[in-house]
Order: structure tokens, then sequence, then C-alpha cells
């Protein structure tokens, strides 16, 4: 798994010529780390006596959040297996007729496939923020901040997912996918927008 690497290693690659990891690879990188914040938050929270009444929810965030944070792990691997068969779509010959028809069809399968994880980014990173926000609310006070980088992450590792759908989608033929993908991608951005904003601004009063 890329994500496995040494940071070091994986910022090499991301830094080389290689086509992966590339966008949709790093937003899930982002994304795991705003759910790993939210795990600091929680073992921060957990066996305080100032947070006993609320230490059961916490521990119910942790584990939703380990299991976020590996979701997006696994994610960044498939955005990578995803836009292989793209890569090589764009090779393909098209010097006869049934050669292009060939191409097209492999092309709109591989533009895609190559939007549908990027999505999954965007939905999984979208449940890691609804977490953030109850820590923010309940989470120890000392470690709110942490909540609040980890907001700003998401709502970097959702736009940024984001643009990997829309470059794919905006060269399909079948339009009705296409804005189907556009569409769930602009609601995500818009609610996580909303999200990020009214817990960014709640952590800074709580901080400053």
């Amino acid at each position: 798994m890329m994500l496995e690497k040494k940071m070091t290693d994986f910022l090499e690659v991301l830094s080389s010529k290689e086509p992966v990891p590339g966008g949709g690879g790093a937003s899930a990188a982002v994304g795991a780390f705003a759910a790993a914040l939210g795990m600091m938050v929680t073992n921060l929270t957990v066996g305080k006596k100032t947070y006993a009444a609320v230490e059961e929810e916490i521990l119910g965030v942790r584990e939703r959040l380990e299991k976020i944070r590996d979701q997006l792990v696994v994610l960044a691997d498939r955005d990578a297996e995803a836009f292989e068969p793209l890569s090589k779509a764009y090779g393909m010959p098209k010097e006869t007729e049934e050669q292009k028809a060939e191409k097209e069809r492999v092309m709109e399968n591989a533009l895609y496939e190559a939007s549908v994880v990027p999505l999954q980014i965007m939905e999984t990173v979208k449940t890691a923020m609804d977490e953030l926000e109850l820590l923010e609310e309940k989470g120890s006070r000392i470690a709110v901040s942490d909540a609040g980088v980890g907001i700003l992450f998401a709502q970097a590792a959702l736009e940024g997912a984001s643009l990997n759908i829309f470059i794919n989608t905006r060269m399909m033929k079948d339009r009705m996918k296409a804005e189907d993908l556009n569409r769930r991608a602009d609601e995500l951005i818009k609610e996580g927008t909303s999200q990020k904003n009214r817990i960014y601004e709640n952590v800074l009063k709580k901080i400053r």
C-alpha cells in the first residue's frame, strides 16, 4: 500500500513524474490525516474525569475514525488502480473506425471508474467531518485546535478529490452518468464547506 511507505518515500514518489500517486491519492492521504487527528483528540479525552459523561460516546467516535482512516488508506491505492486503465486507454490506437470505436468504449468505462473512486474518497472524508464536529463539541478542550486542523484537512481532501472527478466527467460521453457524479460531488462540497466553516469558527471562539 502506498501509505504504508515512509512518509518521505510517499512524498518522493508524489513529487516525481510517475502518474500515481496523484491528486486523488494525496487527497485520500490528507483525509486519513484528518481522521488520525480526530483519533488523537479522542485519546486525549478518554480517561479524563472531566469528560466521564461522554466517554462511551467518544470511544465510539474513536472506533469509527479508525475505520475511516484505514478505509482512506485503502482508497489511496484504489485511486491508483483506477487510473491505470485510463492511462492505458489514452495510448490505444485510433487509426481505423473499429479502433476509434473500441478506444471510445474503453475510455468511457475508464473515465467512469476513475471518477467513482474519488467520489468514494469524498464520501468517506465527509463521514470523518461528522465525527470531527462531535469532537469539537464534546472532546477535550486542550485538543480542540487539533479538531480544527482536522476539519481543515478534511475540507482540503474533499475538494481535492472532487477535482479528480470533474477532470474525468467532462470527457465522458454519457452525460447523464457524468452529471450524476458531478451533482453528488457538488452536494458533498456544499455540505462539507458549511460544516467546515461552522466547526472552524467554533474552534476559533474557544482558543482565541
